[in-house]
């Protein structure tokens, strides 16, 4: 088989789990779809109209303002948490706040949460390294951010459970298992990727080499966490931003009349919900899957489904009217189109797959070194002693 072959295969190979994934992904849309569809059909309409033309305007403006001002405080958190991992170069907030709302705005446009990767290569670009050398501490960046929503997520989860019924709370205890199982695997599974890299398997090779990338950028995201300048107004910022998204749920609620039976639990339990549920995105802006979330996070608190499934219109307007307010300005500002953000997710990847290359070839370079050098001693240790000259 020719180089030129070789090189035909190489490129053709990613293309099969890009294709599978949007096979998945468009499955999954249809079961929404199908689920909704069943779901709508056994509602009263009328009420779920009567709930949207009833709601009060100037509380949606205001749940509007302050899903604004969460996307603020969380540009600031993470500019603390680039400074931190980037501490010798110069960030600018416009750049990183530019970002931040690219970020919403391809999440909610497009499926598969294309944000992420997209407010990665913004910042990326915007810095005096090379670009595809950043990539990947940029995105370990986000990942701190993470671990962080992980502890706003518990705060969430502890506010729910002791607001509801204990035989209630079976769906709910489930949602906290995965943050709790997500942090176990990142203790204890590096030996155990370790020996997997090292299998004969391809897929169960290349499967361990997606978690190492993971782990590596786990690793990078801790750094914030030991530098208290930088650590503490990130976290800060960021758990601002979680509770300005929880009073504009509470301020839909108080929009549509709710609030007296439901209380700012009840807007902990659908701010809980629609993010676990965001977890694997099927559609855009997760568009019934958030409206189902809504409504049984709300029936826990005794909300019909009418009036639930009206909250979740509203609110996810809401969240779409922030990303478009804030994310096109944002998206023109930096000179980018919509093609830019689809794209990001590759550009993404293959630093990602770069520097896993770049580190197989300096721990084969590294193993041969000290193969070498065993042979060279072996050597040495079985040459026969010379004899004495006369």
């Amino acid at each position: 088989m020719t180089g030129t072959e070789h090189t035909a295969r190489g490129r053709a190979r990613p293309r099969l789990p890009r294709v599978s994934r949007r096979i998945g992904i468009a499955i999954l849309a249809l079961l929404v779809i199908g689920v909704l569809a069943a779901a709508v059909s056994s509602l009263d309409l009328g009420k779920v109209g009567h709930a949207l033309v009833s709601a009060r305007v100037q509380w949606l403006a205001a749940a509007l303002a302050v899903m604004m001002s969460s996307l603020v405080a969380r540009s600031v958190s993470w500019l603390e948490v680039l400074r931190a991992a980037i501490p010798d170069t110069a960030i600018g907030r416009l750049a990183v706040a530019r970002a931040t709302m690219i970020g919403v705005l391809g999440s909610a446009v497009f499926p598969g949460r294309l944000g992420e990767p997209s407010r990665v290569v913004v910042v990326s670009r915007r810095l005096p390294q090379p670009t595809i050398r950043m990539l990947p501490v940029v995105a370990g960046t986000v990942f701190s951010q993470t671990l962080i929503n992980l502890v706003a997520l518990a705060i969430l989860a502890v506010v729910t459970f002791t607001s509801v019924a204990n035989s209630k709370l079976s769906a709910l205890e489930a949602v906290v298992v995965v943050p709790l199982v997500a942090v176990a695997l990142v203790l204890v599974s590096p030996r155990l990727l370790r020996l997997a890299t090292r299998s004969r398997r391809p897929r169960v090779r290349a499967a361990a080499l997606t978690l190492s990338r993971t782990l590596r950028l786990a690793r990078q995201g801790l750094i914030v966490f030991a530098r208290p300048r930088h650590g503490a107004p990130a976290i800060g910022f960021q758990m601002l931003a979680w509770a300005l998204q929880w009073a504009s749920c509470y301020l839909v609620l108080v929009a549509l009349n709710l609030q007296s039976h439901t209380g700012a639990a009840a807007a902990a339990a659908v701010l809980l919900a629609v993010n676990v549920s965001a977890v694997v995105p099927a559609t855009p802006s997760n568009v019934g899957v958030f409206q189902a979330a809504c409504v049984g996070a709300l029936a826990l608190f005794g909300v019909g489904y009418g009036p639930a499934l009206a909250y979740g219109i509203l609110l996810q307007a809401v969240e779409v009217l922030t990303a478009l307010a804030l994310g096109v300005p944002a998206l023109l500002g930096e000179g980018m189109t919509w093609q830019d953000i689809k794209s990001a997710r590759e550009i993404e990847e293959q630093a990602a797959e770069g520097r896993a290359t770049e580190a197989q070839a300096t721990e084969a370079q590294a193993s041969d070194g000290q193969a070498s050098d065993g042979q060279a001693a072996e050597g040495r240790s079985v040459e026969p002693p010379r004899e004495p000259q006369e």
